[in-house]
C-alpha cells in the first residue's frame, strides 16, 4: 500500500522537525565546548604558585622539630633527620640548614656567619658525610627493631 500524500508530508515534516532537533543541539554542544575551553585552564598552563593552591597536605601525626638559625625558624618534619641535626655542633648544623632549608649559597652562607667561602664548602661537604654515616646507622638500627 502507497501512503497518502497527507502521511507522506506528515513523515516529512516529522523528518524536517528531527534534522532541526538535531543541528540545533549539535551547534549547543560545539558553543558548551567553546565556553568550557574559554573558562578553563590545563594544568601545564599552570605557573607553580597555582598548582600550589590546587591542593593541600593534612599534617596530623607529623612531629615538627624547630631549629633556629640566625634568628629563622627552620622547621624540619622527618623525625631521623631531625635527630641527625640535633647531633651536630652549632655550627655546622647552621651550615646545613642555612644551605639546604633555606637554600643560600657558600658565599652567602660565608657572609652571614663570617667564614670563607671554601671554608664552608669544606664543612657542609664533610658534615653531609657525617649525616649519611648517621642516618645509615639510624636505620639500620629500626630496621633490626621490626
Amino acid at each position: 500500500m502507497k501512503p497518502n500524500s497527507h502521511e507522506q508530508d506528515k513523515r516529512h515534516a516529522f523528518d524536517s522537525f528531527c534534522k532541526k532537533i538535531l543541528k540545533h543541539e549539535a551547534r549547543d554542544y560545539y558553543d558548551e565546548l567553546k565556553r568550557q575551553r574559554g573558562r578553563e585552564t590545563t594544568f601545564s598552563d599552570l605557573s607553580a604558585k597555582e598548582m600550589e593552591q590546587l591542593y593541600t597536605e593534612d599534617k596530623y601525626f607529623v612531629i615538627e622539630q624547630v631549629f633556629n638559625v640566625l634568628g629563622l625558624d627552620v622547621i624540619v618534619t622527618d623525625c631521623v633527620i631531625a635527630g641527625a641535626l640535633e647531633n651536630l655542633p652549632e655550627r655546622k648544623r647552621d651550615i646545613i640548614l642555612l644551605s639546604y632549608f633555606l637554600e643560600l649559597s657558600d658565599r652567602e652562607i660565608g657572609d652571614k656567619l663570617n667564614m670563607l667561602r671554601s671554608t664552608v664548602q669544606y664543612q657542609r661537604t664533610s658534615t653531609l658525610q657525617k649525616l649519611k654515616k648517621f642516618m645509615e646507622v639510624d636505620i639500620y638500627e629500626q630496621q633490626e627493631k621490626k
